[in-house]
């Protein structure tokens, strides 16, 4: 299991699912409507936050139901049926944001009853199904552990460092090109060591490899997002 440094402590790095982008789904459900609410957050106070505003948003709703995940293993659950029969809301949204394997996320459903009670059953059910609708509203992306790899070498051994990047599916970040190239692009962090001996082998040893720290980076529409850009702007 790879590990790094971070804030001067030993981090575990692990691919995992988070919320790039936050998003709204809503169902009805005879004549009441759930509305759903997507959040991505880092901790148990900012998620507290997006749950006090949005119950002021939808301040003349009956219920505004909760459920988060934080940490990259999940460490950290939270759920709230706020009103709700027990067991008949939060648990089963917590249920489908565990399912997506989804991590640093909040969704808040808000109903407005339309008059006719549900049952326990009903009531499951539109939640989840609010919850699901809420997450395919959003954009989701895959954090996967990796580094920043720059190579400098001769014109000579841009063909080669395409043609691996290419085989190996390595998002490119940026090639330029001078009396010498340099390309920089991004690899899991797995494949590494294993990445650096194929290019110091395809260019006889004539390339400059650089590595940066660890990262965590992602694909959206088929374009590569580095950590910092990955707060669900």
């Amino acid at each position: 299991m790879p590990k790094g440094e971070q804030g001067g402590r030993e981090i575990i790095l692990e691919e995992y699912k988070v919320v790039y982008q936050g998003g709204r789904g809503e169902i009805v459900e005879k004549k009441s409507r759930f509305i759903a609410n997507v959040f991505p957050v880092a901790s148990e106070e900012e998620a507290q936050a997006c749950i006090e505003e949005t119950k002021k948003k939808y301040w003349d709703a009956r219920h505004n139901c909760h459920a988060f995940v934080l940490g990259g293993k999940g460490e950290v659950t939270r759920c709230s049926d706020d009103g709700e029969p027990s067991g008949t809301a939060g648990r089963p949204m917590l249920e489908v944001l565990l399912a997506a394997g989804i991590r640093n996320v909040l969704v808040v459903v808000t109903r407005y009853f339309g008059g006719t009670l549900l049952g326990t059953g009903g009531l499951i059910r539109a939640y989840t199904q609010a919850a699901q609708a809420g997450l395919e509203a959003s954009r989701i992306i895959t954090r996967i552990p990796g580094r920043q790899i720059r190579v400098v070498t001769d014109y000579n051994g841009v063909g080669k460092l395409q043609y691996i990047a290419g085989k190996l599916g390595l998002p490119v970040l940026d090639t330029q090109y001078t009396d010498i190239v340099t390309m920089a692009f991004l690899s899991p962090l797995d494949r590494c060591d294993s990445l650096v001996k194929e290019i110091t082998e395809a260019t006889a040893g004539q390339a400059q490899i650089t590595l940066s720290d660890e990262l965590y980076y992602g694909m959206l529409e088929g374009k590569p997002v580095l950590e910092e850009q990955e707060a669900g702007s």
